[in-house]
Protein backbone atom coordinates (compact mmCIF):
# COMPACT_ATOMS: atom_id res chain seq x y z
CA UNK A 1 0.00 0.00 0.00
CA UNK A 2 1.10 3.53 -0.73
CA UNK A 3 2.24 4.89 2.64
CA UNK A 4 0.66 8.23 1.80
CA UNK A 5 -2.82 6.66 1.93
CA UNK A 6 -4.09 5.75 5.38
CA UNK A 7 -6.22 2.64 5.60
CA UNK A 8 -9.93 3.25 6.18
CA UNK A 9 -12.08 0.40 7.44
CA UNK A 10 -15.80 1.07 7.79
CA UNK A 11 -18.53 -1.15 9.18
CA UNK A 12 -21.85 -0.97 7.34
CA UNK A 13 -24.35 -2.34 9.85
CA UNK A 14 -27.22 -2.15 7.36
CA UNK A 15 -30.65 -2.72 8.97
CA UNK A 16 -29.29 -4.31 12.13
CA UNK A 17 -28.85 -3.43 15.82
CA UNK A 18 -31.23 -1.82 18.26
CA UNK A 19 -29.86 1.13 20.20
CA UNK A 20 -28.90 -1.12 23.10
CA UNK A 21 -27.19 -3.60 20.79
CA UNK A 22 -25.42 -0.78 18.98
CA UNK A 23 -24.02 0.57 22.23
CA UNK A 24 -22.80 -2.88 23.25
CA UNK A 25 -21.01 -3.21 19.93
CA UNK A 26 -19.23 0.14 20.00
CA UNK A 27 -18.23 -0.28 23.64
CA UNK A 28 -16.50 -3.50 22.64
CA UNK A 29 -14.83 -1.85 19.66
CA UNK A 30 -13.62 1.03 21.82
CA UNK A 31 -12.07 -1.46 24.21
CA UNK A 32 -10.42 -3.62 21.57
CA UNK A 33 -9.26 -0.92 19.16
CA UNK A 34 -8.35 1.95 21.45
CA UNK A 35 -4.65 1.73 20.59
CA UNK A 36 -5.06 1.62 16.82
CA UNK A 37 -3.77 4.76 15.15
CA UNK A 38 -2.79 3.41 11.74
CA UNK A 39 -6.37 3.00 10.50
CA UNK A 40 -9.35 5.31 10.18
CA UNK A 41 -12.12 3.26 11.81
CA UNK A 42 -15.71 4.11 10.91
CA UNK A 43 -18.99 2.64 12.18
CA UNK A 44 -22.21 3.15 10.23
CA UNK A 45 -25.21 2.24 12.39
CA UNK A 46 -28.87 2.70 11.41
CA UNK A 47 -30.29 6.21 11.83
CA UNK A 48 -32.05 5.30 15.08
CA UNK A 49 -28.73 4.60 16.82
CA UNK A 50 -26.71 7.54 15.51
CA UNK A 51 -27.37 9.83 18.48
CA UNK A 52 -26.47 7.30 21.17
CA UNK A 53 -23.50 5.88 19.29
CA UNK A 54 -22.20 9.39 18.64
CA UNK A 55 -22.17 10.17 22.36
CA UNK A 56 -20.54 6.83 23.16
CA UNK A 57 -17.63 7.25 20.74
CA UNK A 58 -17.12 11.02 21.05
CA UNK A 59 -13.76 10.71 22.85
CA UNK A 60 -12.58 7.57 21.04
CA UNK A 61 -10.69 6.82 17.84
CA UNK A 62 -13.91 5.58 16.21
CA UNK A 63 -15.64 7.82 13.67
CA UNK A 64 -19.31 7.90 12.75
CA UNK A 65 -20.83 7.28 9.34
CA UNK A 66 -24.37 7.10 7.99
CA UNK A 67 -25.68 4.56 5.51
CA UNK A 68 -27.43 6.99 3.19
CA UNK A 69 -28.85 10.52 2.94
CA UNK A 70 -31.07 12.61 0.70
CA UNK A 71 -29.81 14.69 -2.17
CA UNK A 72 -32.18 17.41 -0.93
CA UNK A 73 -31.22 19.83 1.82
CA UNK A 74 -34.65 20.31 3.43
CA UNK A 75 -38.34 20.16 2.60
CA UNK A 76 -41.32 17.95 1.85
CA UNK A 77 -39.50 14.66 1.35
CA UNK A 78 -41.24 12.17 3.61
CA UNK A 79 -38.95 9.56 5.09
CA UNK A 80 -35.73 11.19 3.92
CA UNK A 81 -32.75 12.35 5.99
CA UNK A 82 -30.86 15.56 5.24
CA UNK A 83 -27.10 15.99 5.49
CA UNK A 84 -27.50 18.71 8.11
CA UNK A 85 -29.47 16.28 10.29
CA UNK A 86 -26.54 13.86 10.16
CA UNK A 87 -24.09 16.58 11.13
CA UNK A 88 -26.04 17.14 14.36
CA UNK A 89 -24.74 13.72 15.45
CA UNK A 90 -21.18 14.49 14.34
CA UNK A 91 -21.44 12.13 11.38
CA UNK A 92 -18.32 12.47 9.21
CA UNK A 93 -18.89 9.89 6.48
CA UNK A 94 -21.91 8.77 4.47
CA UNK A 95 -22.23 5.67 2.28
CA UNK A 96 -23.74 6.48 -1.10
CA UNK A 97 -24.82 4.22 -3.95
CA UNK A 98 -24.56 0.91 -2.12
CA UNK A 99 -25.56 -1.92 -4.43
CA UNK A 100 -28.56 -2.72 -2.23
CA UNK A 101 -29.89 0.81 -2.77
CA UNK A 102 -29.07 0.64 -6.45
CA UNK A 103 -31.07 -2.60 -6.60
CA UNK A 104 -33.99 -2.12 -4.19
CA UNK A 105 -34.45 1.66 -4.46
CA UNK A 106 -33.30 1.80 -8.10
CA UNK A 107 -30.84 4.60 -7.35
CA UNK A 108 -29.12 5.89 -10.48
CA UNK A 109 -25.59 7.18 -10.97
CA UNK A 110 -27.08 10.64 -11.58
CA UNK A 111 -28.86 10.56 -8.21
CA UNK A 112 -25.70 9.38 -6.46
CA UNK A 113 -23.74 12.27 -7.99
CA UNK A 114 -26.37 14.68 -6.63
CA UNK A 115 -26.05 13.11 -3.20
CA UNK A 116 -22.26 13.35 -3.37
CA UNK A 117 -22.47 17.06 -4.15
CA UNK A 118 -24.90 17.54 -1.25
CA UNK A 119 -22.59 15.62 1.08
CA UNK A 120 -19.61 17.77 0.15
CA UNK A 121 -21.63 20.95 0.60
CA UNK A 122 -22.23 19.80 4.18
CA UNK A 123 -18.56 18.79 4.69
CA UNK A 124 -19.43 15.10 4.85
CA UNK A 125 -17.08 12.59 3.24
CA UNK A 126 -18.98 10.30 0.84
CA UNK A 127 -18.09 6.64 0.47
CA UNK A 128 -19.29 5.97 -3.08
CA UNK A 129 -19.91 2.31 -3.93
CA UNK A 130 -19.38 0.72 -7.32
CA UNK A 131 -19.34 -2.90 -8.41
CA UNK A 132 -20.50 -5.42 -10.95
CA UNK A 133 -23.08 -8.21 -10.77
CA UNK A 134 -22.13 -11.84 -11.34
CA UNK A 135 -23.50 -11.83 -14.88
CA UNK A 136 -21.36 -8.77 -15.66
CA UNK A 137 -18.20 -10.48 -14.47
CA UNK A 138 -19.01 -13.68 -16.33
CA UNK A 139 -19.59 -11.64 -19.50
CA UNK A 140 -16.26 -9.84 -19.00
CA UNK A 141 -18.07 -6.53 -18.45
CA UNK A 142 -16.59 -5.68 -15.03
CA UNK A 143 -14.54 -2.75 -16.24
CA UNK A 144 -17.32 -1.34 -18.40
CA UNK A 145 -19.82 -1.45 -15.54
CA UNK A 146 -17.42 0.02 -12.99
CA UNK A 147 -16.32 2.75 -15.40
CA UNK A 148 -19.93 3.73 -16.07
CA UNK A 149 -20.76 3.87 -12.38
CA UNK A 150 -17.64 5.89 -11.59
CA UNK A 151 -18.15 8.39 -14.39
CA UNK A 152 -21.82 8.91 -13.55
CA UNK A 153 -21.53 8.91 -9.77
CA UNK A 154 -18.59 11.33 -9.67
CA UNK A 155 -19.97 13.70 -12.30
CA UNK A 156 -19.69 17.31 -11.21
CA UNK A 157 -17.15 16.77 -8.43
CA UNK A 158 -14.01 18.88 -8.56
CA UNK A 159 -10.52 17.72 -7.62
CA UNK A 160 -10.68 19.06 -4.06
CA UNK A 161 -13.99 17.26 -3.47
CA UNK A 162 -12.62 14.06 -4.96
CA UNK A 163 -9.75 14.12 -2.47
CA UNK A 164 -12.38 14.04 0.29
CA UNK A 165 -14.24 11.14 -1.35
CA UNK A 166 -13.70 7.42 -0.77
CA UNK A 167 -14.49 4.84 -3.42
CA UNK A 168 -15.68 1.41 -2.30
CA UNK A 169 -15.37 -1.38 -4.87
CA UNK A 170 -17.96 -3.96 -3.92
CA UNK A 171 -18.57 -6.73 -6.44
CA UNK A 172 -22.28 -7.46 -5.99
CA UNK A 173 -21.70 -11.19 -6.33
CA UNK A 174 -19.46 -11.11 -3.22
CA UNK A 175 -21.78 -9.17 -0.88
CA UNK A 176 -23.30 -11.39 1.80
CA UNK A 177 -22.63 -14.51 -0.24
CA UNK A 178 -19.49 -15.75 1.45
CA UNK A 179 -17.72 -15.39 -1.90
CA UNK A 180 -14.82 -12.99 -1.95
CA UNK A 181 -12.90 -11.57 -4.86
CA UNK A 182 -9.39 -12.95 -4.72
CA UNK A 183 -6.72 -10.46 -3.76
CA UNK A 184 -5.58 -10.44 -7.40
CA UNK A 185 -9.12 -9.79 -8.65
CA UNK A 186 -9.58 -6.98 -6.12
CA UNK A 187 -6.24 -5.40 -6.99
CA UNK A 188 -6.99 -5.57 -10.72
CA UNK A 189 -10.24 -3.61 -10.35
CA UNK A 190 -8.80 -1.18 -7.80
CA UNK A 191 -5.93 -0.41 -10.18
CA UNK A 192 -8.46 0.09 -12.96
CA UNK A 193 -10.47 2.48 -10.78
CA UNK A 194 -7.34 4.46 -10.00
CA UNK A 195 -6.52 4.70 -13.69
CA UNK A 196 -10.04 6.01 -14.37
CA UNK A 197 -9.66 8.60 -11.59
CA UNK A 198 -6.49 9.79 -13.30
CA UNK A 199 -8.46 10.27 -16.52
CA UNK A 200 -11.38 12.00 -14.77
CA UNK A 201 -9.16 14.22 -12.59
CA UNK A 202 -5.36 13.93 -12.66
CA UNK A 203 -2.53 11.70 -11.52
CA UNK A 204 -2.09 13.49 -8.20
CA UNK A 205 -5.76 13.08 -7.27
CA UNK A 206 -5.79 9.45 -8.40
CA UNK A 207 -2.78 8.65 -6.26
CA UNK A 208 -4.33 10.15 -3.12
CA UNK A 209 -7.91 8.83 -3.28
CA UNK A 210 -8.57 5.89 -1.00
CA UNK A 211 -10.29 2.86 -2.54
CA UNK A 212 -11.89 0.31 -0.23
CA UNK A 213 -12.77 -3.28 -1.01
CA UNK A 214 -16.10 -4.69 0.14
CA UNK A 215 -17.65 -8.13 -0.20
CA UNK A 216 -17.41 -10.87 2.43
CA UNK A 217 -14.37 -9.35 4.12
CA UNK A 218 -13.36 -11.47 7.12
CA UNK A 219 -10.47 -11.60 9.60
CA UNK A 220 -8.96 -14.45 7.60
CA UNK A 221 -8.73 -12.58 4.29
CA UNK A 222 -8.21 -9.02 5.55
CA UNK A 223 -4.41 -9.04 5.61
CA UNK A 224 -4.00 -10.36 2.08
CA UNK A 225 -6.58 -7.97 0.66
CA UNK A 226 -5.16 -4.93 2.44
CA UNK A 227 -1.63 -5.79 1.34
CA UNK A 228 -2.50 -5.10 -2.31
CA UNK A 229 -0.96 -1.87 -3.59
CA UNK A 230 -4.25 -0.20 -4.57
CA UNK A 231 -6.50 -1.56 -1.77
CA UNK A 232 -6.73 1.11 0.92
CA UNK A 233 -9.25 -0.37 3.30
CA UNK A 234 -12.52 -2.24 3.53
CA UNK A 235 -16.23 -1.61 3.68
CA UNK A 236 -17.35 -4.46 5.90
CA UNK A 237 -20.90 -5.78 6.08
CA UNK A 238 -21.85 -8.82 8.13
CA UNK A 239 -18.52 -9.13 9.93
CA UNK A 240 -18.89 -5.58 11.28
CA UNK A 241 -21.81 -6.70 13.47
CA UNK A 242 -19.52 -8.69 15.76
CA UNK A 243 -16.93 -7.07 18.04
CA UNK A 244 -14.31 -9.78 17.63
CA UNK A 245 -14.66 -10.14 13.86
CA UNK A 246 -14.53 -6.42 13.12
CA UNK A 247 -11.70 -5.80 15.57
CA UNK A 248 -9.70 -8.65 14.04
CA UNK A 249 -10.28 -7.28 10.53
CA UNK A 250 -8.87 -3.93 11.65
CA UNK A 251 -5.86 -5.34 13.49
CA UNK A 252 -5.12 -7.94 10.81
CA UNK A 253 -5.02 -5.16 8.20
CA UNK A 254 -2.17 -3.25 9.82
Amino acid sequence: MDKDRKLIIAGNWKMNKTVAEALDLVKGLKRDLSQVKEVDIVVCPPYTALSDVSREIIDSNLRLGAQNMSEQSVGAYTGEIAAEFLKEFLVRYVILGHSERRQYQEESDALISQKAATAHAASLKPIICVGEKLEDREADRTQAVVEGQLTGSLAGLNADQMLETIIAYEPVWAIGTGKTASSDQAQEVHAFIRSKLEQLFDASVAKQVRIQYGGSVKPANARELMSQPDVDGALVGGASLDVRNFSDIVTNSI
